[in-house]
This record gives structure tokens, sequence and C-alpha cells, in this order.
């Protein structure tokens, strides 16, 4: 068992993939860094989210963050030796109605203005890129290179070994389940093996945020919503170099898996966890499937991408993620 250190600088609670990388961050820089997982790495959300790595965003300063995101990835395997499963297999945003055309239009600008590579592509240029699509209604597309898919789960490892190479204290089996309060200011935490001081304290736990938060008097405006995707089996036409694709005005996103595809979609009507707080035995678990729940976005994904409708189905996942309420 790790030993707890008295005192730490900034203690990072938490260890998915924001907390890791809170903790590389933090560490890179030089500054004394205690993170704490009540279970394990990559345990929450992390462990089943999709990966897929999109930089294209309405907001300018998400865009920048994202590029060097990427940047990151491009290095973050052969600094650690931990493997990322990342694939710069680029990525396809779709636009099928003019609004979206001219906000895919003003995104390619702000991009742009970052040094991010990104193209801008008629229905028929973006069909060649991912020629499984239907394109009838597509009035344009972008592609950014740079874009990819990546395994959630590996690079919160690869980001956890080079936190500790920097000098970042991680350990796992620690739960945090008070605060310590000065003057109004967090002074430490208190845990299931006793205490630790701090200056800072960064709250990265997930859907466990607002529930923890809540005990040293801030209302963080998080919610653990119920998102499904699918894993199908192979698909003729599906190769390992295929894009990601975003498609907005139908909700979905794809990626391809060994030889198949992944789906999923954020549906307008989600289902929110509604029984209190989440569990901690939700670490690693998952929600039953809910196929009725997920008929419409499977509906908007088959006039999408046909090949669908004879594809067997691998895998359903339907986990909970934090979402804010907007």
């Amino acid at each position: 068992m790790t030993d707890l250190p008295a005192s730490a600088q900034i203690i990072v609670v938490g260890g998915g993939i924001v907390g890791c990388s809170v903790a590389y961050h933090l560490a890179k820089r030089g500054v004394e860094t205690l993170l704490l997982e009540r279970h394990q790495l990559s345990s929450g959300s992390t462990w089943h989210a999709a990966g897929l790595i999109g930089q294209l965003r309405t907001n300018a300063n998400i865009t920048k963050l994202l590029g060097y995101s990427v940047e990151l990835y491009d290095r973050l395997e052969e600094e650690t030796g931990y493997a990322t499963g990342w694939r710069r297999n680029g990525g396809l945003r779709l636009a099928c109605n003019a609004d979206r055309w001219i906000e895919v239009k003003r995104q390619a600008t702000s991009a742009r203005s970052f040094g991010l590579e990104m193209q801008l592509l008629s229905a028929k240029e973006a069909q060649a890129l991912w020629p499984l699509m239907n394109v009838d209604d597509v009035i344009g597309a972008a592609f950014l290179p740079t874009d990819g898919q990546a395994n959630p789960s590996d690079i919160t490892q690869a980001l956890a070994k080079g936190a500790r190479l920097a000098g970042a204290k991680l350990v796992e089996g620690v739960a945090v389940t008070d605060f310590i309060i000065e003057n109004d200011r967090v002074r430490g935490v208190v845990t299931n093996r006793g205490a630790v001081a701090c200056e800072k304290l960064v709250l990265c736990a997930g859907l466990w945020t607002q529930p923890l938060a809540a005990r040293a008097g801030v209302a963080v405006p998080l919610s653990a919503v119920h998102h499904q995707y699918l894993v199908t089996e192979k698909i003729n036409g599906v190769t390992s170099d295929l894009p990601t694709l975003r498609d907005p005005d139908r909700l979905t996103y794809y990626k391809e898996e060994v030889g198949g595809l992944v789906m999923g979609g954020y549906e307008p009507n989600p289902v929110p966890w509604s029984s209190g707080t989440v569990p901690e035995d939700f670490a690693f678990r998952l929600l039953e499937d809910d196929w009725d729940h997920f008929e419409p976005i499977m509906d908007l994904a088959l006039g999408r991408v046909p090949a669908l409708a004879e594809a067997g189905v691998k895998q359903m996942i339907n986990g909970l993620e934090s979402f804010t309420p907007d």
C-alpha cells in the first residue's frame, strides 16, 4: 500500500483522463502534485468513452485547446512508453443545411487562425473519404487531417506515467470524503486513510464532482446522464484508416473499430440519472441497454449509413457521463 504524504502543494481528486491530464501538466510545470483516486485510474466515465478526437468547435478557445491535445497525443506514447491507441486518421464534420454550412465555414476561418489544417469539401469529396455514407442531403463538409481517435483508458495510463515521471504522486484506493476548510479556503482533504494538507485542490471526480463539491459549499452544475453507443461486427468497406465522422444535423458520430463501426449520438431528450447520487460501485459499471430510447438515433444513422441495417451488433454500451445542464 502506497503511503500518503502529510501534504502536497496541489491535490487532484479523481483519476480519470481529466484528472490524470491535470496531474501531468502540473507536474510538468514543477508543481508538487498528489492525485487521489477512490478506485482505479480510468474508472467512472473514462473507461467507456467512445474515443473520437475532434478539434473543430464553435468556441475558438476550445478549438485551440483541442489542437494542443492532438500535439500532446502525437508525442505521448514515445515520451512514456505506454500505448495510447492514438491514430491520426482525420475527421469529417458534415453540414446538411445552409445554417450549418455557414457555421462550418466560420469554424474553418477560426481553425486556420490557429494553424490547423482544414479543408472544406463538397458532398462528393466527403463521400470519397467515407464511401459508406449516403450524401443526398449533405451540402458540404469540413475535413481536418489531424483529427483522429484513441483509447481513452490507454491515454489515461500514459498521462499517469508521464505525471509520475515528472514527479507527481498518484495513489489509487483513496477516497476523499470531506475537506479541511479554514477562513473559507480549502486547506486539505479528509480521506479514508487520513488527512492530507494542501494549498490548492482540483476536483476532477466526474460523476461525483457535484456532491463532493457541495461538501465545501460549492455548486457545480454537472448532471449524470445516460449515453449510449453501439459497436458493430465487421462491415465490408470499413478500413482502419477511415476518418471519424460527425453528423450534427443527424445527432450522430462514427469511428472505425476492428473493421466495424462505433456509432452513437446525442439525443435531444437524454435520460438523466434520477436516483440521487451515483453509487460508488459505478466505477466500472454499465447500465442496461435501452433500445427503445436509442431507436430514433438508429433511424437517423441508417439514413446516413445504410450498411448499418445489415450489420451485426457486437455490443451496446450504455454508460453514465456528466454534462452541464446546457
